[in-house]
Order: C-alpha cells, then sequence, then structure tokens
C-alpha cells in the first residue's frame, strides 16, 4: 500500500514529490549466527543512528539519476542541493527548510537534491543521526529511502532496469511505475531517458577510478599461507577460544 501524501498544499493537484510515512521496516541490528558480512554490508548494519552508508559508482549513479528526474541535477554541482520546489534556492543548509512554496499548479515543501518533503527528511534523518542538511547528510537520507524500499540490491548491480525505477516510484513521482506511469499521477520522466542518463554517468563515475587493480595471485596455492588467505575471503576465520 502506497505511503499517504503529507505536507502538501495542493494548488491545482498535488505536490511533484512523494513522501514515505509507514513505519521502518528494515532490521538494522546484526542477527547472531548469520553469514560472515562483506565490509560494505557491516558498515550498513550500525545500529541507528550511527548508520553509514558507503557511496560506490553505482549508488552514486542512481543518485545522480534521481536528481536528473526530480530536475535538481544541476550540471553536477552541489547547486541541487540547494534547490527548493518550483526552483528557488535555500539560502542555509543547516536545516530541512520546511517552507512550502508555490507554482501555477503545485504546491509543496519538499526541497534539497532528492525533494525531501519535511516528514520524510524528519524520518531519515532520525534513523540516521543526521543533524544538519547538508549534500553529504542529504545523499545519506536518500540512500536510507532506496533502502527502505527494498532497493539497494538492485541498485548495487549497477543497472537501472524498470523493476528498481519501480520500487522507488512511490517514494520519488517522477520515477515511473512499470506501466510507465507516475505512481501520483505526476509528470514522470521516459524510464528510456532516465537509463540513457544512468548508463553515461555511471561509465564516467568508473572511468573516473581508472582500471581495477588485477587480482594478487597467492603461490604456491598448496601453501598453507594461500590456503588461509583463500579461507579469509569467505570471511573470518573460527579461531580457538572465540
Amino acid at each position: 500500500m502506497a505511503a499517504p501524501m503529507l505536507s502538501v498544499l495542493p494548488a491545482a493537484a498535488q505536490s511533484q514529490s512523494p513522501i514515505s510515512s509507514s513505519s521502518l521496516d528494515v532490521d538494522l541490528n546484526l542477527k547472531p549466527n548469520s553469514a560472515p558480512l562483506s565490509s560494505l554490508a557491516m558498515l550498513e548494519a550500525l545500529p541507528q543512528g550511527q548508520r553509514v552508508f558507503a557511496i560506490t559508482p553505482e549508488r552514486r549513479a542512481l543518485l545522480n539519476t534521481i536528481r536528473f528526474a526530480e530536475g535538481t541535477w544541476a550540471q553536477g554541482s552541489d547547486l541541487g542541493y540547494r534547490i527548493l520546489f518550483g526552483g528557488s534556492l535555500i539560502d542555509s543548509l543547516d536545516r530541512h527548510p520546511n517552507r512550502v512554496m508555490r507554482t501555477a499548479r503545485y504546491a509543496s515543501a519538499a526541497a534539497g537534491a532528492y525533494q525531501f518533503m519535511p516528514f520524510t527528511w524528519a524520518l531519515a534523518a532520525r534513523a540516521l543521526g543526521l543533524a544538519v542538511f547538508h549534500p553529504e547528510a542529504q545523499d545519506q537520507a536518500a540512500l536510507f529511502l532506496v533502502q527502505r524500499r527494498g532497493a539497494l540490491p538492485l541498485a548495487d548491480l549497477g543497472e537501472l532496469t524498470p523493476q528498481l525505477v519501480s520500487l522507488l516510484s512511490p517514494e520519488w513521482a517522477s520515477f515511473p511505475t512499470m506501466r510507465g506511469h507516475s505512481f501520483y499521477g505526476q509528470p514522470v520522466k521516459r524510464f528510456a531517458d532516465l537509463k540513457r542518463f544512468y548508463d553515461d554517468n555511471l561509465a564516467q563515475l568508473r572511468s573516473a577510478l581508472g582500471p581495477a587493480e588485477p587480482p594478487r595471485v597467492c603461490e604456491p596455492e598448496t601453501s598453507l599461507r594461500c590456503r588461509l588467505e583463500a579461507l579469509d575471503r569467505f570471511g573470518p576465520r573460527n579461531r580457538p577460544g572465540a
């Protein structure tokens, strides 16, 4: 069931930016006896208020694509983090401005690179312990919303699919559903345009990192050292007394 629209004052219709109001449905705690976690997974399994999302090229490309869809891309400049609904700019990034802006057809308090509604921002800020509205905080809050929609594993695959975009359509009205329409009946970007932007952006981000280093080969493979290194790749070893 879609989250209801809150904090939006209709001028002729609802705001362009959706919000989420359902309760948190993500277990952020590590489970005993669970399989070993990767360093990235361990980073993202911290308790609420201590959690930090890693920013990989795949995740950055998705964040940039959301900005492209929401009209805050601003050629990748930090100016996009200051944009209010309607195009005005925020004077300070110390906090979410929580200011209703009006256009000819809509009125909304959405703000920032990901057009956070005040309720949505408060939800993410409380969960992540964010005290400011700075660009880094906005990125973290957006990834929190992606993860909350169950879309982070798909995002990490490095491919923008209709399924991924549809999962996020209740969060960002500019993302189309599987039928190609906005979840909220508002203006929407075509999937083909989103994918084109995403693919180009991801290629640039990966290129900026340079070629990946070839994996180091341990020799001789039958040595105890090489065997222990191989085991380490599958997770921490059990130690006596541990």
